[in-house]
């Protein structure tokens, strides 16, 4: 759809933004919060400085999510109690991206008529064009398919210690449940060149740990052009992690969303050949039965994903694997939801984030009449989320007088006495450090930490001496 103006007004005019304030709400994954950085940092260098209270800025911006209908509630409740504030205080610029947005286009604007701009995540380094096209009296709908600049340097990050670093945008999956392909659009990599000079970038201003993003990480560099002399396609995910491994003064790099279908070993090895890479993998398996996984379009296998962790496992033995898990799937019978929990309990997951499932628009399962009842849904949630925290906790036990590596990001926010941060294999930990220590100067290094107690999701330890 192409870009709506209203009561459009001469473009002369001259713009400023100086002397007002923004509030940016993230919902959903990684992707998001890395998008919603990068609007950030868009916004200050226009002139506008964060403000303390969302209820007080000058300008709101949503950026949504739609992969759950539990998600675009919250969004619409947002929303709605900007609108009322802005009856009162019309100065206000309310902004809805994202994926919900792409997803709704024009419609949002007659569900909300306050808002002043829609935009979907293919317009997000183009946020300033569009705010001047506000400025000047418009309301404008941005979700026709486009090119993502390659400008992404000026983000304001939320953490100066870990960085977000997109790699590909964009995923040519088709799961008959998924969204994002729709409203995100096709796959886009960045140029290995352009990547490693933005985590050069990041490394002189003393960030010590990178996450590579992309939708479906695995099938970066799939759009480039390139073959090796062995015949294989260049600028792989494998091939990217050995070329950005050398940049000085970064000590962790990760990196997800990984897809299984292209999960290799080339990449496995890699991971355990590069000292920065950390030991922990994000590989979502959605169902633990073979049927549901056809229906689901996946494209792989139950006997192949564990292949895949067999892999990982037979050359880094106490690597962490995290995963997602949709429960309730159309026509999912008891019998195959007991696969999935008996997957979980075979892997030994460090961690699976869970979901039941939820009909989304445009996608084939949403229309087949094969659901399953709401209150079904809840009760095999529960029942998944039981088994999940009572496998965490076990896996954790390995970290048990352990002495960890730990770099530290901040001061728990519940304990000033405590510093916090994380394993390598993405262990949330807390770090008791003396009276006489100042917090601050532990930020950004890496302490060894002896754990004295694990919980299902965390670790608490003291610094070694």
């Amino acid at each position: 759809m192409p870009e709506t103006k209203c009561k459009p007004t001469a473009k002369s005019q001259i713009i400023s933004f100086t002397k007002r304030s923004y509030w940016i709400t993230t919902f959903g994954c990684q992707m998001n919060k890395a998008d919603s950085e990068r609007m950030a940092g868009i916004l200050e260098k226009l002139g506008y400085s964060r403000a303390n209270d969302e209820f007080e800025a000058d300008l709101v911006l949503y950026n949504t999510c739609t992969i759950r209908d539990n998600a675009e509630h919250k969004v619409y409740s947002y929303l709605g109690k900007q609108a009322k504030r802005k009856q009162n205080f019309p100065r206000l610029k309310l902004i809805i991206s994202g994926c919900l947005a792409q997803q709704e286009g024009e419609s949002l604007l007659r569900r909300v008529p306050e808002l002043d701009l829609v935009m979907g995540p293919q317009h997000v380094n183009n946020l300033q064009n569009l705010l001047e096209k506000v400025e000047l009296g418009n309301q404008v709908v941005a979700t026709e398919e486009k090119y993502i600049s390659e400008d992404i340097t000026s983000a304001r990050r939320e953490s100066s210690i870990c960085g977000w670093v997109n790699i590909i945008y964009g995923c040519n999956e088709r799961c008959s449940y998924c969204v994002v392909p729709s409203v995100r659009g096709k796959e886009q990599s960045r140029y290995p060149d352009s990547i490693k000079k933005e985590i050069a970038s990041l490394a002189e201003r003393h960030y010590k740990e990178i996450t590579l993003l992309g939708q479906n990480i695995d099938a970066y560099g799939r759009d480039l052009p390139g073959i090796t002399k062995e015949g294989r396609k260049k600028n792989t995910l494998t091939d990217l992690l050995y070329y950005i491994h050398d940049v000085h003064d970064i000590r962790r790099i990760r990196f997800a969303t990984s897809h299984p279908r292209y999960f290799s070993k080339r990449l496995i090895k890699a991971c355990f050949e590069l000292e920065k890479v950390c030991e922990h993998f994000h590989i979502p398996f959605q169902s633990g039965n073979n049927k549901i996984l056809k229906s689901m379009a996946r494209g792989y296998t139950i006997e192949k994903y564990k292949s895949i962790i067999e892999n990982i496992r037979d050359l880094m033995p106490n690597a962490s694997i995290t995963a997602d898990a949709i429960v309730a799937f159309p026509g999912e019978t008891e019998e195959q939801f007991r696969d999935t929990l008996s997957l979980i309990n075979e892997i030994e997951f460090d961690l699976v984030n869970t979901a039941a499932y939820s009909p989304r628009p445009n996608t084939p399962a949403a229309i087949w009449k094969n659901q399953i009842p709401e209150s079904i849904k809840k009760a095999r949630l529960q029942e998944i989320n039981e088994v999940v925290e009572e496998n965490s906790r076990r896996r954790n036990l390995r970290y048990l007088n352990t002495t960890e590596n730990i770099l530290i990001e901040g001061i728990n926010p519940k304990e000033s006495s405590q510093l916090m941060g994380r394993t390598r294999s993405n262990r949330l930990t807390f770090v008791q450090i003396s009276k006489d220590s100042s917090p601050t100067e532990f930020i950004g290094k890496e302490v060894n930490t002896k754990i004295k107690e694990v919980r299902s999701f965390s670790l608490t330890g003291e610094i070694c001496n």
